[in-house]
């Protein structure tokens, strides 16, 4: 009996082999070859069976064998797909990305991965592999290669913006950090990314356009997600150092790995000094860390912690007049203005993955930030005199803030709910007195040779405020897919910034409110074949800051506040329409987009005689271009990208003085200042393949002339490479890797061209340029190392 059963037993599980099947399971991870982070997301499918699933968001998957499959076939968007072998033991994959293909993976569009093609909003991703190529000393180098950005390089890190604006200096724009604001709205600072460690960057995501919908106020030309390095699935060790003909040094290191199945961290930084640089007064140091824990606590729940810090302190030289920019005499009409940063950032995140239709996030969040100077800018005076005022100021706030998500999708439609809210509350404090100066005017009486500082006025208040902000929102998407080809996506987010405020000048207490309903419509339509359609219409808002409204109006008639309680928010409706392409077998792709954005009350700065500041928010402005991007890849070794924007930004009816005696009382039909109306930025990376390891490239930048003064009668023409006016500048760039060593060098403005990235002017007849020059010819030199383990 027993020799029966066991023969029968053998003969039925020889009938049977999908049972001996099941019993075979499939596990592994998918990393990213480049920066070899898990890659979530990914495609793995038992090729020969109709079995497949996903990796988690540790790039882990498993997968039972029900069948009798040939392989494992491995894809994900944006990488080149795999076939493998299968084998019982745990498989680890580790895909290349294709850096020329459109069809990337993006999470600023809507908070969480999907395919860039899906999202009906003007996008760019720059890749881990730009970034690791560019060896950039500071983040405009890397910004700038964005199609419509141009981010000016005010030295020593400092930076404006411009996305769909003038450059400048205005909160129209969302600086983010794996989404998470940088600073509290109402709190905007221009010079914000001297906090971002360069070195913690995985990728970068610029959105273009109004995001108010998600992201709320500020977000208005655009946002800009740093999204940092995860842990590695392998343990990592990067180490570099670089330097600069003119006195630039950074050291910088990276670790990361996992120091179990479920936990794993990364920890990166650097240290960078400038000392002696071709501009005076432009001495500084900077010391910047990131950190971040990743934990599984089940297969659907994880957490993320992170810390960011940072410690920058500077010297500020300033701008330059005409006749120190013209004769190359980068000298600083100061010897005692500097700034000191110091940023202070944590968040926690709990992600639960409910079931493979359902998943939510909740992250609360740490700030502590605080910025004392004393700006050059914040000089002033009066043409022919020989004294002048300046100032010292401080602004730091705390921040306490909570953001949480829910996305939840459907097969009605291939639809998609998501829903969140946010709350901020940030206690701010703020203060400014003023400085006396003496100055050493030049002989024409017209500029300034050197000032010297006689005292501080520890008691002449120029602001002095307190304020607890509170910033509260909910927000709301849904994306269906009413036809095959056609996807729909609706969102509407309602904020209400609040803050209770205590002006020690006037002695005055009391509450500001601004609140806004900002929807968006966006549509995205698949042709096939690699191209598509898409078009939205969108409103922002940005309310005014909180150093405008509390800084004294020089201007103020009798018996109103001196005070600038009554600045609106800016409020702007965008309309887009644009397009993608990929064509010759997915050799050359286009990205485009034509937009428009109505301005209403957006805040004007109109510099006085004295260069004071007066500030109004009463009028109409135009935003009107065409955004571009080409890339090419005819060969594995050539790679060409070439990307821009054409653009008008116009003051449709804007009043800046109601006096008879002023020559020009209303804006409307001038250009902005600082608008230049073609921005371009290309790029050719050789790569060959007789040396391997080898790269080289050569960057041009491109920027036309612009108007410097609001009432258009200067332009910067100055004529620089090609014989082309504005700013035409070259770069090359080179690097040889072997066995994980990298020596590398960056030849900055190779032609040694003047130019400047920022010169503007006032109104007033007697006012003279300012430049912010540009570096000269730059050399840069370094060499990095990585170690990669098993």
């Amino acid at each position: 009996m027993t020799r029966f059963l066991s023969f029968f037993f053998a003969l039925f599980l020889g009938l049977q082999p999908g049972l001996w099947a099941q019993q075979i399971t499939y596990e592994g991870v998918i990393l990213d070859a480049q920066t070899q982070e898990p890659i979530p997301g990914v495609s793995v499918q038992l090729m020969g069976t109709s079995m497949g699933t996903s990796t988690d968001v540790s790039g882990q998957f498993r997968l039972a064998n029900q069948g009798s499959p040939t392989g494992l076939l491995v894809s994900c968007i944006g990488y080149g797909s795999q076939q493998l072998a299968l084998s019982n033991g745990r498989i680890k994959v580790a895909l290349s990305p294709k850096t020329e293909d459109l069809q990337m993976v993006v999470v600023t569009a809507s908070r969480e991965a999907q395919a860039r093609t899906d999202a009906p909003i003007a996008i760019a991703r720059l890749s881990p592999t730009l970034l690791a190529e560019t060896k950039a000393t500071n983040l405009a180098e890397l910004i700038n290669k964005t199609p419509g950005v141009f981010m000016p390089n005010l030295n020593n890190e400092q930076h404006m913006m411009g996305i769909r604006q003038p450059f400048g200096t205005s909160a129209y724009f969302l600086y983010l950090e794996d989404g998470v604001p940088i600073r509290p709205m109402g709190v905007f600072n221009h010079n914000a990314l001297i906090e971002v460690n360069q070195f913690a960057i995985s990728s970068i995501e610029v959105v273009k356009g109004p995001t108010s919908s998600l992201y709320g106020p500020e977000a208005v030309g655009g946002a800009i997600n740093f999204i940092t390095h995860k842990p590695t699935v392998v343990p990592v060790i990067r180490l570099g150092v670089q330097g600069d003909a003119w006195g630039y040094k950074r050291v910088q290191l990276g670790a990361g790995g996992m120091l179990s199945k479920r936990l794993g961290v990364f920890l990166g930084g650097y240290y960078a000094k400038q000392i002696g640089s071709w501009q005076t007064r432009s001495d500084f140091d900077k010391i910047a860390l990131n950190g971040r824990i990743d934990y599984e606590l089940t297969k659907r729940t994880h957490l993320i912690g992170t810390l960011t810090y940072a410690c920058f302190n500077s010297q500020t030289g300033g701008n330059v007049d005409s006749l120190a920019y013209y004769s190359r005499q980068y000298t600083s009409t100061t010897d005692f203005t500097y700034r000191k940063v110091y940023a202070l950032r944590s968040r926690i995140t709990l992600e639960h993955r409910w079931n493979d239709h359902a998943e939510s996030f909740a992250t609360g969040f740490y700030r502590d930030n605080s910025i004392e100077q004393n700006p050059n800018y914040s000089i002033r005076w009066t043409t022919g005199s020989v004294a002048a005022t300046g100032e010292v100021n401080n602004n730091s706030f705390t921040s306490y803030g909570l953001i949480a998500q829910h996305s939840q999708r459907f097969s009605w439609l291939a639809s998609r709910l998501l829903a969140g809210l946010t709350y901020d509350y940030s206690p701010t404090d703020y203060y400014a007195y003023q400085t006396s100066l003496q100055a050493q005017v030049r002989p024409d009486k017209k500029s300034v040779e050197r000032y010297v500082q006689v005292a501080e006025l520890p008691d002449h208040f120029l602001s002095h405020y307190a304020a607890t902000i509170q910033n509260s929102a909910l927000y709301g998407q849904f994306d269906a897919q009413p036809l095959p080809n056609l996807r729909v996506s609706m969102g509407a987010r309602f904020d209400r910034m609040a803050f209770r405020y205590t002006n020690y000048l006037d002695k005055t207490s009391g509450l500001k409110e601004f609140s806004q309903v900002t929807p968006k419509l966006g549509l995205t339509y698949d042709l096939g074949q690699g191209r598509g359609l898409y078009a939205n219409v969108s409103r922002g808002f940005s309310p005014p800051g909180l150093t405008a409204i509390f800084r004294q109006n020089p201007n103020a008639s009798v018996g109103f506040s001196p005070f600038y309680y009554n600045l609106q928010p800016a409020r702007f409706n965008n309309y887009e329409l644009g397009g993608w392409a990929s064509l010759a077998n997915r050799k050359v792709f286009i990205d485009w987009a034509l937009y428009q954005m109505n301005g209403q009350n957006e805040l004007l700065s109109i510099r006085q005689p004295d260069n004071s500041t007066d500030y109004q928010s009463a009028g109409r402005t135009l935003h009107r271009g065409i955004e571009y991007s080409l890339t090419v890849k005819p060969a594995a070794q050539w790679f060409l990208r070439f990307g821009g924007t054409n653009a008008i930004h116009r003051f449709i009816n804007f009043a800046i003085s109601n006096r008879s005696i002023d020559g020009v009382q209303n804006l409307s039909g001038y250009d902005m200042p600082q608008a230049p109306n073609w921005i371009m930025n290309s790029e050719v990376t050789y790569k060959p393949r007789w040396v391997k390891g080898l790269r080289t490239a050569i960057e041009w930048q491109r920027v036309s002339p612009w108007f410097e003064n609001q009432i258009n009668t200067v332009r910067y023409t100055d004529r620089t490479d090609l014989g082309l006016m504005g700013i035409s500048v070259f770069n090359v760039r080179a690097g040889y890797t072997w066995k994980g060593m990298e020596t590398y060098i960056n030849i900055m403005n190779v032609t040694n061209q003047l130019y400047a990235t920022t010169a503007t002017r006032g109104n007033a007849s007697t006012d003279r340029t300012v430049f912010t020059p540009a570096a000269p010819r730059m050399l840069v030199i370094g060499i990095q190392y990585q170690w990669s383990g098993k």
